[in-house]
Order: structure tokens, then sequence, then C-alpha cells
């Protein structure tokens, strides 16, 4: 038993010790966060704005005239296309398609990360916040515009808030699988968490050390990000008994 310790504490120093190899997985760790952050803002963004588009042609479908509704339709096509192609395409030739082929010449693999994964991100946050949206009652709809509102200010005011409370938790599960999905940037070379641990791996020839250090620090992050949403998503049951 002493032997198998005194061989992980060797191991240990080796892989993360000597010549400061741990701060590969510091910055490593540090790209997968950034990855993620910034793509979440990107799909969210792309997400919403997808799922208004689809909501308002779903609603209104018997009230599309003219030239408006005509763009409308066009939209809503274009929107369903997207879908289709992200949701029906695997994350990884997305990603290997955003660097060799529509940015080839740019060196920054980290937009291209972002880029790609926010795109994709954005697929499947639409769908989830359309389901919220089409879930609110349509009173609430005519109700607001029935006071004057219009239809954005409609969904900024009473629907989106309302819809988040429903979406909250499928939203919590988008961001865990974002987060873990960017284990595969390593197929461009950037340098994240995964990348670090084949880093040391490389350099010491030790595979468990580091590879098991980088999955404890992604079990980590999903139990820490897992208390966070259940955390919020009470926070927001509180509020709505007050």
């Amino acid at each position: 038993m002493l032997e198998i310790w005194n061989n992980l504490v060797d191991k240990f120093i080796l892989c993360f010790v000597e010549d400061n190899r741990w701060l590969y997985m510091v910055r490593g760790l540090g790209v997968t966060l950034e990855v993620t952050a910034l793509s979440l803002v990107l799909g969210l963004i792309l997400g919403i704005v997808i799922a208004a588009v689809r909501s308002f042609h779903d609603q209104q479908r018997d009230q599309l005239t003219g030239v408006g509704g005509t763009l409308v339709k066009i939209a809503n096509w274009f929107c369903k296309l997207y879908l289709t192609v992200i949701r029906g395409t695997p994350m990884m030739i997305q990603l290997m398609i955003m660097y060799f082929v529509i940015l080839v010449n740019t060196t920054n693999k980290l937009m291209v990360a972002v880029m790609a994964f926010g795109i994709n991100s954005g697929a499947y946050v639409a769908e989830i916040v359309r389901g919220g949206i089409m879930s609110i009652d349509g009173g609430q709809t005519e109700a607001a515009r029935s006071l004057g509102l219009g239809y954005l200010q409609t969904m900024r005011l009473v629907i989106i808030p309302q819809a988040i409370k429903n979406i909250l938790p499928a939203l919590g599960n988008e961001l865990i699988t974002l987060m873990k999905e960017t284990s595969i940037v390593t197929v461009i070379g950037l340098g994240d968490l995964t990348k670090g641990a084949t880093i040391i791996q490389g350099r010491t020839f030790e595979a468990f050390m580091p590879l098991i250090a980088a999955a404890l620090i992604y079990l980590l992050l999903v139990i820490f990000l897992s208390w966070l949403m259940e955390k919020l998503e009470r926070r927001m049951r509180a509020g709505d008994r007050r």
C-alpha cells in the first residue's frame, strides 16, 4: 500500500510540480471558461432572436400578409434551415469547417472556437426559448398589446421574463453541455484544459495523472454550475411566492 502511495506521489510531482507543469492546467482552465462564457453569450443572443422570429411566425401565421408577412415567412424559413443544419451535424465537424474553411485566414483560434460553439449553442437555445415563449398563455400577449405595447416590447417586458423561469433548468443543462463540449477545441490546437492535460502527458509519458486531473476539474465545474442553477431556481420560486 505504501509503495502504491509513493508511486502516486512521484507521478503527481512529475506531472504537476516539476517544471511548473501545473500551469498548463491553469491556463487551459482559463481558456475553457473563456470559450464557454463568450459562446454562451453569443448563443443566447442568437437563440433569443431566432426564437422571437419563429414564435412571431407561429403566433401570427394567419395574419402574415403583404410584404411584411412575406419577409417574416422568409426569415422563419432561414431560421428553420439554420436549426436543421446545426442540430443535424456533429459539433466537431462544425468546428473544423469554421477553422479550415470559413475562417481559414485567421490566426485567432479563440475567436474561431467562440464562433463555432456560439452558433451551435444558439440552435439549442432557440428551441429552448421558443418552448418557453409558447408555454406562456396567449392572454398575456393580448393583454400587453391592448395596453399599447408593441410586439418587441411585449416580448421583452412581459413574455421573456416569465419564459426564463420556465426554461432556466434547460438553459442550465445547455451551459453544462456547452462547457464539456469545448474539450474538442484541441482539434484546432487551442490550449484549453484538455490540451493542457495532453501536453503534460506528452512531456512526462504519464496519462493517468493529467487526464484524471482534467476529468476532476470538469466534474467540479459541473457540480458548481448545477448548485448555482439550483440556487437561482429557488430564488426565483421564492420571488413568485411573495
